[in-house]
């Protein structure tokens, strides 16, 4: 299913039957951990302690 069309069906159910007060707060919290993590990591870049290096694989028998 097309992501956009999987979002809409997600809010059109949240208008219908709104979340208790306790699961819209875990939803906001949630949506500025993202937000926040995405403006940290387009202002100053990733670091590069937390970047992985791909290391190649050993096959045994080969």
């Amino acid at each position: 299913m097309d992501p956009l069309t999987r979002l809409l069906f997600f809010l059109s159910r949240l208008v219908r039957r709104p979340p208790s007060r306790r699961v819209a707060m875990v939803m906001l919290a949630a949506l500025a951990l993202a937000v926040g993590l995405v403006l940290v990591e387009r202002l100053w870049g990733w670091p590069a302690a937390l970047t992985t290096e791909r290391v190649p694989i050993r096959r045994l028998g080969g």
